[in-house]
């Protein structure tokens, strides 16, 4: 067994029967490409290698091969490896150049195809399949005009631009992270095209001293996994995010709140088609929060008072919206029951509702209740967010 086998599938089967061809170029951010080659076989992905000469000036095919379990292509012979693997009737479904370098995009350009890469891209653009570029160079290379002219062209003969990120004085190739992302995004069924998605999440703090805080266990999961569902699925989304202990995808906009309060006034600038609230906002907040820190060694006494409650204020500038209800120790009948209430009290589009003590921290058991049903959900958190986001595909 090829050490690529070993990783096949380990993260998801998303890309599982999908064919990519990654063309690399003369970039030193070719290094990065062991990395992403990886990334995208432990999702399911059979990945084939495409290098230039000035590629292998700075990673290997050898190293290549290993990542990938294939024997990169490093000329086109007359075994006819572009038309094979891009032309019509392809095996690929996707074309990705990681990394491409000012070179290489303006030759795709202007029609010139005289590496592997570039004669790949050719059969590519000619054949419709989709084409995915991600620049690394410095970042004057990146203004230089012509350049920023071929990939205005590019773009608007259909290919797709991930980055760069400019660091400093570069333009860095995105992350892996980033590309794994994009390309669940172009491979999924896409049902979620054209909605604008709002996904509020993790627990606000409410501030008891400079140190201390009253809060609610929750450490962002579900909402994450909502937000890059729901991305992957096509739509615009937003992710607006209190306390959690999680990555942050970097390739949705976040916006971060502390408190209820700091929450109610972002509130105001909803426009989306659907708000999704899986966030564990606290009841309660301190009438007086004391500067500096209270004293451990001597008794307190702290008033509380409720805090205003979101949903309500999200009802009113979204017409879609889904809550969330959990509780503690209820029947599965209670549990509905609770949860329906609180559907029907703030006219909500549906509730997720779940028992805590039943929680794991990367799986759930859910009820999805709507007006005239409620559906048991159990399993990981991410086919979860699937059978949630279901509810927002309904037209």
């Amino acid at each position: 067994m090829h050490p690529s086998e070993e990783i096949f599938c380990t993260k998801s089967s998303k890309l599982r029967g999908k064919t990519i061809i990654i063309g690399i170029t003369g970039s030193v951010a070719a290094v990065e490409c062991f990395a992403t080659i990886r990334e995208l076989i432990r999702h399911g992905a059979k990945v084939i290698p495409v290098m230039s000469d000035s590629a292998q000036g700075i990673v290997t095919p050898s190293s290549l091969e290993f990542a990938s379990g294939i024997r990169p292509i490093t000329k086109i012979t007359g075994q006819a490896e572009h038309v094979s693997l891009l032309g019509d009737g392809s095996v690929a479904d996707l074309f990705l150049i990681y990394p491409a370098t000012a070179n290489t995009i303006s030759k795709i350009a202007q029609g010139i195809d005289d590496t592997p890469v570039t004669t790949m891209a050719t059969v590519a653009m000619g054949s419709r399949v989709p084409i995915v570029i991600a620049p690394a160079m410095h970042d004057s290379m990146f203004r230089n005009p012509a350049v920023q002219r071929n990939i205005e062209l590019l773009k608007n003969d259909g290919v797709m631009f991930l980055g760069p990120d400019i660091v400093d004085l570069r333009a860095k190739v995105v992350s892996k992270e980033q590309v794994i992302a994009w390309i669940f995004k172009l491979m999924s069924k896409n049902d979620l095209k054209g909605k604008k998605i709002l996904v509020i999440g993790g627990r606000s703090e409410e501030p008891i001293d400079s140190m201390r805080m009253i809060t609610n266990r929750s450490t962002g999961l579900m909402a994450v996994h909502i937000a890059e569902r729901a991305f992957e699925r096509g739509a615009s989304v937003d992710l607006w995010m209190g306390g959690c202990s999680v990555p942050l995808p970097d390739h949705i906009p976040v916006k971060r709140f502390e408190t209820v309060a700091d929450l109610m006034k972002m509130i105001k600038k909803i426009g989306h088609d659907v708000v999704i609230v899986p966030a564990a906002l606290a009841d309660f907040a301190s009438v007086k929060v004391k500067k500096g820190k209270i004293p451990s060694d001597e008794p307190i006494k702290m008033e509380l008072v409720p805090v205003p409650k979101a949903l309500p204020e999200i009802r009113a500038r979204c017409d879609k919206v889904i809550g969330f209800k959990a509780e503690s120790g209820l029947d599965r009948d209670t549990l509905i029951a609770k949860a329906k209430k609180r559907m029907e009290k703030y006219d909500l589009e549906a509730i997720v509702a779940n028992d805590i003590d039943a929680a794991g921290k990367t799986s759930s058991n859910v009820i999805i209740i709507r007006k005239n049903e409620a559906k048991d959900i159990s399993g990981p958190k991410a086919n979860v967010a699937d059978s949630i986001l279901d509810v927002c595909s309904e037209k």
